[in-house]
């Protein structure tokens, strides 16, 4: 046995990462919970690997007042991707386990890391547009008011409220994440014996 071999835990872990990364295909992955006095069930905006739901009119009619951009699931690139990127992830920690090595598995837990930093900062780069290039014609004007959503967190934003939280797609493909970085420490550990 070739000392670069997974574990059969290990191999347990990249089966339930790869369900995973299948899973968050079919439920939001992130969503922006807005509350306000006139919403006191207030209002949500989920976001799935492709596309947008929830509240998306009422939010849309909302921010036609303040001249924030309509968001439609068409004007975003991502939607077209993110669906084969998590289709792919799934693929390659299923193809893992036959491959069985664990550098291997470092590998793609690296591109892991590093497409979720890109998401990130996209994500940021979107709601930045999103909040700060406002129609100078709009009906309601604060001067020196932004309206960018928070990427994490929350954030008020004039009487509404804004959190911005992973939905189960979210913390699936977090599930995800850390189910790789378990192998990673797992298989690493004896770093002695490689």
């Amino acid at each position: 046995m070739k000392i670069s071999n997974l574990t059969a835990l290990s191999k347990v872990m990249l089966l339930v990462a790869g369900l995973l990364f299948i899973g968050s295909l079919f439920v939001p992955m992130w969503r922006i919970e807005l509350e306000a006095p006139q919403y006191p069930e207030g209002l949500v905006l989920q976001l799935h690997a492709n596309k947008i739901g929830g509240d998306v009119d009422i939010i849309n009619g909302l921010n036609h007042y303040i001249g924030m951009a309509t968001l439609h699931s068409e004007n975003f690139l991502e939607f077209t991707i993110l669906p084969y990127i998590f289709g792919v992830f799934a693929i390659i920690s299923l193809v893992l386990i036959f491959i069985n090595n664990r550098k291997a598995v470092l590998v793609f837990f690296t591109f892991f890391v590093l497409f979720v930093i890109l998401a990130g900062i996209d994500f940021y780069r979107w709601n930045y547009e999103y909040g700060h290039n406002l129609d100078p014609n709009a009906a309601i004007k604060v001067p020196g008011m932004a309206y960018q959503p928070p990427l994490i967190g929350y954030k008020q934003l004039l009487n509404f409220g804004a959190y911005s939280i992973p939905d189960i797609g979210g913390w699936m493909l977090t599930g995800a994440g850390v189910l790789l970085f378990l192998v990673i420490l797992k298989e690493f550990k004896f770093k002695k014996s490689i």
